[in-house]
């Protein structure tokens, strides 16, 4: 099939990578210029660097115009491809092709619907994440389902290590979804929509680290924000430090959510958790840590004894 490729950063070009792989004609790439917000310099392999090396026609573009209706007009797709497209299409675009816009989105949806999926599923303590290759509506993420393949989320999975994993099986979701289309073999099955979950675009308060939290939870945060991502972080006598290793701890701690209490295992264990007063609680367990002058630091020399708060 002719196709035509919407798409940005490592999750756009891993998608075209494995469409120049394939038997299909890419006639046209269109990707966003470079952008210097802190999630979007992570993942950053260059979708336009790529088209161009396979003299692949490319077209800059921050949101669709005139302009990139034409030229897509103008390339005859058959299907449109779309991965991490950052802003919305327009009908006139999604439906322009005989088999529409498949889009893939990093996500089991409905759930975790919108922006930083894999991030989000892991602080919400999912058992899984994956990939849906979906037809774009004109809702966000909304579309009827052709195929979804998940990746389990374990007890101590990272983002990046899930980020990882479903960029992985793009080629796989993507070869087949277009297999099922082309042979006219595909099942679209309707979402349900009463059981979306629709999340915002991180933003640096999103990784502060609120100690009134469980333990758990404070855990799942900081291995969603896991190097390279801005880590889940907290400050401690006007500090600002950023937590890299963590664990749930053994006992049970009582006291003040964010008291800096006593050395278990290989770390300081911090007081978590809202109804902490009452005595019920696991602590997390600070193993490492990096502070702002980027020197990695071990949790029990940072803090040689207890005493003090962090918040």
């Amino acid at each position: 099939m002719r196709v035509v490729t919407f798409g940005y950063q490592t999750w756009g070009h891993k998608t075209l990578e494995a469409l120049i792989d394939s038997r299909h004609d890419v006639v046209l790439s269109v990707t966003h210029p470079p952008s210097e917000h802190s999630y979007e310099t992570i993942w950053s392999d260059s979708v336009e660097e790529l088209a161009r090396a396979h003299d692949i026609p490319v077209h800059l573009a921050q949101r669709p115009d005139a302009d990139l209706i034409a030229r897509v007009k103008a390339a005859e797709p058959d299907i449109i491809v779309a991965n991490n497209w950052r802003t919305w299409l327009p009908s006139e675009l999604f439906d322009l092709p005989p088999h529409g816009t498949l889009n893939l989105h990093d996500s089991l949806l409905p759930k975790f619907t919108g922006f930083s999926p894999v991030i989000w599923a892991l602080i919400s303590g999912e058992s899984e994440v994956g990939l849906t290759a979906h037809r774009m509506d004109d809702g966000l993420d909304t579309g009827d389902i052709v195929l979804q393949k998940s990746v389990p989320i374990t007890s101590t999975s990272t983002a990046t290590e899930l980020v990882r994993a479903t960029i992985d099986i793009i080629p796989e979701v993507l070869t087949e979804a277009l297999e099922l289309i082309e042979t006219g073999t595909a099942v679209w099955t309707p979402q349900d929509l009463a059981a979306r979950t629709f999340f915002h675009k991180r933003a640096d308060s999103d990784s502060r680290i609120d100690w009134t939290w469980p333990a758990d939870q404070i855990d799942r945060l900081i291995r969603a924000q896991s190097d390279p991502y801005p880590n889940a972080y907290t400050h401690f006598r006007g500090e600002r430090i950023r937590v890299t290793k963590a664990s749930v701890s053994q006992c049970i701690y009582g006291g003040t959510p964010g008291r800096v209490f006593i050395h278990e295992g290989d770390g300081m264990v911090i007081v978590a958790g809202a109804d902490a007063h009452l005595g019920r609680n696991r602590g997390l367990v600070i193993e490492r840590l990096r502070t702002d002058d980027g020197v990695e630091h071990d949790g029990k020399r940072f803090f040689p004894h207890g005493g003090g708060y962090l918040g």
